[in-house]
């Protein structure tokens, strides 16, 4: 490691650079035919101008090489924006091993497992933790829940994806065996099952949901949601999970249309509720 960088051509101020252009700027000009392709030849940007300073030419088939299709999971994604950067300086400094195939097989090698291992960590496990913790801090109308959601997130997110794009960096193609194959797959499915794990821990605890329904007798008197909770505790809190799973995954309903037909049901419950108190 240390015969790499006597000879390197990246100083911290370019690697810092790249970095915060992906960071920053990792989804912009999105399209179908490209999506996150633009946000990472900008990030490559400052790498060419200094790798090929006194070559335009070269600069733009850098960025040209990297303006095709790519995707992954942006924030551990960060990875093999350092990789490639490694590779790239490696290619300025003449291995002729590393040509336009290599790079972008690496890339395309690279963008599937990290994207499973990142989308199973971020949105499927930390966001649900540091949002359940929020949720607590907030209970009682505190702002400190946001404050610190918005905060730790943010933190987490920033020093994490830094960390990985200069680990990338100074891994180069040697990451491709750490991160692709039964390896990848077992990490993949460890943190699937850890964010299932979290998120069916969230919603028992704030997803909330009863009928106050209670059938009057002359002798008697039953109260559905106790018989409810005899048969099996938070019954109604799970349907309701698995609903709102089978319509957005299968049916392919909008967040927005799922809160909505929701306050609809509630607000039209209550008032159902309402008027039969007042009749009865």
């Amino acid at each position: 490691m240390e015969q790499k960088r006597s000879y390197q051509l990246l100083d911290k101020k370019t690697l810092n650079k790249s970095y915060i252009r992906w960071m920053m700027y990792n989804l912009v000009a999105t399209s179908f035919e490209f999506l996150e392709a633009f946000g990472f030849a900008l990030s490559m940007e400052p790498i060419a101008k200094r790798l090929y300073k006194d070559d335009p030419e070269a600069q733009k088939a850098m960025l040209k090489r990297h303006s095709v299709f790519y995707n992954t999971e942006p924030q551990i994604g960060s990875l093999i924006n350092g990789v490639v950067v490694g590779l790239e300086e490696q290619r300025a400094l003449g291995k002729e091993e590393i040509d336009d195939e290599f790079v972008n097989g690496l890339k395309v090698g690279l963008m599937g497992p990290l994207a499973g291992i990142g989308d199973s960590m971020i949105p499927g496990m930390l966001i649900p933790i540091l949002l359940s913790i929020g949720m607590g801090l907030s209970e009682n109308g505190s702002i400190l829940g946001p404050i610190f959601y918005i905060v730790a997130y943010n933190t987490i997110i920033m020093l994490g994806s830094r960390f990985l794009f200069f680990k990338g960096y100074e891994l180069g193609a040697e990451s491709v065996d750490t991160f692709v194959g039964e390896k990848a797959q077992q990490i993949t499915q460890a943190f699937s099952v850890l964010g299932m794990i979290v998120i069916g821990g969230v919603a028992a605890s704030y997803v909330s949901l009863k009928l106050p329904i209670v059938l009057k007798f002359s002798s008697a008197k039953i109260d559905i949601q106790q018989i409810l909770d005899g048969i099996f505790p938070n019954l109604l809190p799970l349907v309701l999970v698995l609903v709102s799973w089978y319509l957005m995954a299968k049916k392919g309903v909008s967040a927005l249309k799922l809160i909505g037909l929701y306050f609809v049901t509630a607000f039209g419950g209550v008032g159902i509720a309402y008027l039969i108190q007042t009749m009865f």
